[in-house]
């Protein structure tokens, strides 16, 4: 069976906290490593305002810039490398870092490969746990700092904090409504992309 019947079950975990923030999803093994970064930036709220990279097989994956790469590792484009080609060759676990400020590191472990559901739409949450950090926040320190002072109206920032998110945030609550809605954008995206690529092969040449 090819890459396009197929999918990976993913969980994606923050790194560095507890009790563990995580998601898991249903991603196509077509899918690349930059398809694979909006996935997780819907599932944990994130608003794609930075850099990103993976790691795996001790390869560097990102979106390439000439000025950036010169101080670092060689830059592999993730507009091109496929989690099938990934999975192709034993990889099951990748590093995930966000934000090189913030530094929000993950953990993603690919579970496990199926059929594709020819009834759904890829790709789908499953489930997960823990509200993830907002954006900005300042890291793990701020995130602390952050649902300390939320958490304590005595607290001296209490109220500069909440201002500043603006909205309520509930940290054992994923916002799993939120997260299913941003899911179901990417989905029907892909299948827009899909159907006009389909389109356009059946097109006489």
């Amino acid at each position: 069976m090819s890459h396009a019947d197929r999918i990976a079950r993913i969980r994606i975990q923050l790194d560095d906290w507890q009790p563990a923030i995580w998601r898991r999803v249903e991603v196509p093994l077509t899918a690349t490593l930059k398809a694979l970064h909006d996935v997780i930036q819907a599932a944990m709220l994130f608003d794609d305002y930075h850099l990103f990279e993976f790691r795996a097989d001790g390869k560097r994956y990102a979106i390439p810039d000439p000025e950036w790469d010169s101080l670092r590792d060689k830059t592999y484009s993730a507009k091109t490398i496929r989690l099938g080609t990934l999975v192709d060759r034993s990889i099951t676990q990748l590093a995930y870092t966000y934000d090189f400020g913030d530094d929000w590191r993950h953990t993603i472990t690919i579970e496990a490969i199926a059929d594709a559901d020819p009834s759904v739409e890829y790709p789908r949450y499953i489930d997960g746990a823990g509200h993830a950090p907002p954006e900005d926040v300042g890291g793990i320190p701020g995130f602390e700092l952050f649902l300390n002072a939320i958490a304590d109206p005595r607290h001296e920032e209490h109220r500069e904090l909440k201002r500043w998110h603006s909205r309520p945030f509930d940290p054992a609550h994923a916002a799993e409504d939120e997260i299913q809605t941003r899911m179901k954008k990417l989905a029907r995206r892909r299948a827009l992309g899909k159907a006009g690529f389909e389109k356009s092969r059946s097109q006489p040449r």
